[in-house]
């Protein structure tokens, strides 16, 4: 069938799949609720600096922040932010609330794709619940959800949308071919077919987790170092020339991934009874590292006094 296409979420993520989707189906509609933003992209101005001037005036993407542009649309894709709070906890108000604007247009045979980052399980136990509570239609009957995790890396003009490969994922075996068969014309790098939703969730949850582990690492083996009197750039060096040691780097963590997703592993974790030692620690280290570099920037900037 022909897809009449919407993205819901126009951030670093939303935007440029709205653009590479909007080039292979006429009639994509890109929506957010943030009407400056909106009108910032009607002037050609990306605020993420994802896409260019001219990737914005050149596009049949129509760009919009009114509901009444989503009728008709057989397909959703949402890729709105998923934050954590002041206490660390795992903020959903962003993807509800996207949810519940999808549920208010939503129409029966559509499917609904989530990008967002999130824990193993919230697309069909609590997005799932919603687009039926306010669309009044039935789950897996009426309408069909999907789960395709975002893999862009902000700033990154080499590995873009187009050469990564992608997960696809849907709650049965046709809408998975829905969603991998629109998905395949804009992904050059390829896809994988997850076999569940959850597992799509989880692989991309981990992607972050590990990176962040694996910093924390480096993190801890430069503190020791320093006071050994050893610079770690030279130690790793030379412990990088065995074939199979990791080359990561010490280094802070901050922005919209690598230190937010870890939490929302350990949420759904804690919830179901486990405590995770070693992801909350190196959460705990690598947050400590801001303090730490802040420390040593104010002691360096009163020896130049």
């Amino acid at each position: 069938m022909s897809e009449r296409i919407a993205i819901v979420g126009l951030g670093y993520v939303g935007l440029p799949l709205a653009l590479a989707l909007a080039r292979k189906f006429p009639g994509t509609v890109g929506f957010d609720i943030n009407e400056k933003k909106i009108a910032e992209l009607h002037e050609g101005i990306d605020r993420t600096h994802e896409v260019t001037t001219a990737d914005l005036q050149n596009s049949t993407l129509k760009i919009t922040s009114k509901t009444a542009d989503l009728q008709d649309i057989t397909l959703f894709i949402v890729a709105v932010p998923t934050p954590i709070d002041e206490f660390n906890n795992p903020d959903l108000r962003p993807i509800e609330g996207a949810t519940r604007t999808v549920g208010s247009v939503l129409q029966s045979g559509t499917i609904v794709v989530y990008e967002s980052t999130v824990w193993p399980g919230i697309t069909e136990d609590i997005c799932g619940p919603i687009l039926e509570k306010i669309s009044g239609l039935k789950q897996g009957r009426d309408f069909k959800l999907g789960y395709s995790p975002e893999r862009i890396n902000p700033g990154d003009k080499l590995h873009t949308l187009e050469k990564i490969v992608k997960i696809v994922s849907a709650e049965d075996e046709e809408s998975l071919d829905r969603v991998y068969a629109f998905y395949d014309i804009v992904i050059e790098a390829g896809l994988h077919r997850a076999n569940s939703i959850k597992v799509a969730e989880a692989a991309k949850v981990i992607e972050n987790t590990q990176r962040d582990l694996n910093i924390a690492l480096m993190n801890e083996l430069a503190l020791i170092f320093d006071k050994l009197g050893i610079r770690t750039r030279d130690v790793l060096e030379a412990a990088g020339t065995k074939w199979n040691f990791l080359k990561f780097s010490p280094g802070l963590v901050g922005g919209h991934c690598i230190g937010v997703d870890p939490y929302y592993l350990t949420a759904i974790a804690q919830k179901h009874g486990y405590h995770p030692h070693l992801i909350l620690a190196g959460r705990r280290l690598n947050d400590g590292m801001v303090l730490i570099s802040h420390n040593a920037l104010s002691k360096y900037s009163a020896r130049m006094a």
